[in-house]
């Protein structure tokens, strides 16, 4: 390869970049940028599903991360605490259950941007949206909406339209969504504060996800935090499909709160446990309601099993049941991944190229067909996407991602005709990209015939 005319990785004290690069449509091309890849040993440390005694190449970690080598040695050290400790391993053991989350919190901080004290691994993803907005959706007088995309998953539509109901409010009236303009997929970052500061004497909180899970755009997020607090309101972030696949600054963007599951990007298997950002500035704030449960109350003196409920310091005081041992032990496997791998900046570095060049070969694909079959819907910009990139199929899209899979190639089909590719940068190489590309192709000329 000519390193001049093709680029080449960079690597300093974690981080990982290209040079300007030109792309060629060519597997040997691809190869060659594999070779370039300090980060290309990480998919070792991953097991891929298997078809017919062939290894997928598998794009769908926007929906399900795959698992960990070391998942099955870190739980079945904890079932082999739970064997030979029975209910001393709360107190014994090399990890004690009373305390493992705080070695997960350590772990967690540097993918969030935040500081261990603002996080705090507990619960599932909806449930912790819900009990942070019983904290920070507080409705009073004129002041009772909520803005948020329209078109986010559908668990965050039904959050919130729930919470405003208890509250006593309509969701046709106390919801407001922002849509894309006629003709476009995504949101422009002045519609959506242009929207904010249009409604701002009525908005009490701002609830956006991180990254959208059907178009893969990453929001404006510090900019969007910036607007919604200029109106007076609380800003949050449900960061599903952004936690572990861009880089984030809670702590640095003054987000108020945040939740995310860790089951995608940060692979900790089906259901795995989710996370929660609360920051700093809230901490010393005595009027803040919470749904209290034992775990959240003050640490040194849980066990005198005291009336009056008295928070843990920080993120903790949010919890509500004891640690879910298994689940975290699962998510302390991949997240020692992220620490081998640099945490996110090196990961960000390679993804931005590996989504790069994935949409140059859709592209390529649509050229050699002399018709746009396949049109990315995520935005071109690399600041405005994560890993995943969203394609519509204008025809025939069902049987191509049907014979996708039947060809060991694993992404995700979105009704009513979009494919979702995500190759993540932890496990997925630039190979994979082509031969997917390169599969659709011929898919694509077979159904033509």
């Amino acid at each position: 390869m000519d390193n001049k005319k093709a680029g080449k990785f960079i690597y300093l004290p974690f981080l990982l970049i290209f040079e300007t690069m030109k792309f060629e449509n060519t597997l040997a091309f691809a190869q060659s940028l594999d070779q370039a890849d300090l980060l290309s040993d990480r998919r070792n440390d991953f097991l891929f599903p298997q078809q017919n005694g062939k290894p997928f190449i598998y794009l769908c970690g926007n929906s399900l991360g795959l698992q960990p080598k070391a998942a099955r040695e870190v739980l079945e050290l904890q079932l082999s605490n739970w064997e030979n400790l029975a209910v001393e391993g709360w107190f014994e053991g090399s990890s004690p259950w009373m305390f493992y989350h705080k070695e997960l919190k350590k772990l967690m901080a540097p993918i969030v941007g935040a500081s261990p004290l603002e996080v705090c691994p507990m619960n599932t993803l909806t449930v912790n949206l819900h009990l942070l907005m019983v904290s920070f959706y507080k409705p009073a007088g004129s002041r009772f909406k909520i803005i948020m995309e329209a078109g986010a998953f559908p668990s965050d539509q039904y959050a919130i339209e729930s919470q405003v109901r208890f509250h006593g409010f309509d969701p046709k009236d106390a919801i407001i969504e922002v849509s894309p303009r006629a003709g476009e997929y995504t949101l422009r970052t002045e519609d959506i504060i242009a929207e904010i500061e249009a409604n701002g004497a009525e908005i009490a909180l701002v609830l956006f996800g991180g990254v959208n899970y059907f178009t893969g755009q990453w929001f404006d997020m510090e900019a969007i935090t910036k607007a919604g607090h200029a109106v007076g309101a609380i800003v949050g972030f449900d960061l599903a499909h952004a936690a572990g696949n861009v880089p984030l600054k809670l702590h640095d963007w003054n987000i108020d709160f945040a939740c995310w599951c860790s089951y995608k990007y940060q692979n900790s298997g089906p259901g795995g446990i989710s996370g929660i950002f609360v920051h700093d500035k809230h901490f010393g704030d005595t009027t803040l309601n919470r749904f209290a449960g034992w775990w959240g109350y003050q640490e040194q003196q849980r066990f005198k099993m005291e009336k009056g409920f008295v928070p843990e310091a920080g993120a903790d005081g949010w919890q509500i049941s004891c640690t879910q041992v298994m689940p975290m032990a699962l998510y302390h496997a991949s997240l020692l991944n992220f620490e081998k791998a640099g945490f996110i900046e090196p990961l960000r570095a390679k993804s931005k190229t590996l989504t790069s060049y994935l949409i140059y070969l859709v592209n390529e694909v649509n050229s050699s067909l002399g018709e746009e079959q396949f049109k990315v819907i995520t935005p071109a910009e690399e600041k405005d996407r994560g890993a995943q990139v969203s394609i519509i199929a204008k025809q025939d899209g069902k049987e191509i991602f049907q014979q996708l899979v039947a060809h060991n190639v694993l992404g995700d089909w979105r009704e009513p005709n979009v494919i979702r590719l995500s190759p993540v940068p932890m496990y997925n190489s630039f190979e994979d990209v082509f031969l997917c590309a390169e599969l659709m192709l011929k898919i694509s000329k077979e159904l033509r015939r």
